[in-house]
């Protein structure tokens, strides 16, 4: 019976101590400059996703997420709120109107970066 619980608390104990597993995954998502480049990458700041990085010349955010607490479905509705089209969820047309006018990447725009 001892024994028992030994074994018990020591597995609890490394289940607890386990951490998370994060999944990295890409995927398109429309901006023009720097300004896009930190909006993007801020809007995916958030509890459950390590880190997220935007290449701007490839178009293409790259984002280590726990997938226990966050789907995919999420990582690309938090971008579109921001105004960016990704690859799944076009923004709304509210959010794409607030971005600054040289951001609109939908009308061609160019930013002086």
């Amino acid at each position: 019976m001892k024994n028992l619980i030994i074994i018990t608390v020591a597995a609890m104990a490394i289940s607890f101590g386990k951490p998370p597993k994060y999944k990295t995954i890409s995927f398109t998502v429309e901006g023009r400059c720097s300004m896009c480049k930190d909006r993007i990458q801020q809007a995916l700041d958030k509890p459950g996703i390590r880190k997220a990085i935007y290449n701007l010349d490839e178009k293409t955010l790259t984002v280590a997420y726990n997938p226990k607490k966050l789907e995919e479905i999420q990582l690309h509705n938090l971008v579109a709120i921001a105004g960016h089209d990704t690859e799944l969820v076009k923004a709304s047309n509210a959010a794409y109107m607030a971005l600054p006018d040289c951001c609109r990447y939908r009308e061609g725009a160019k930013c002086d970066d």
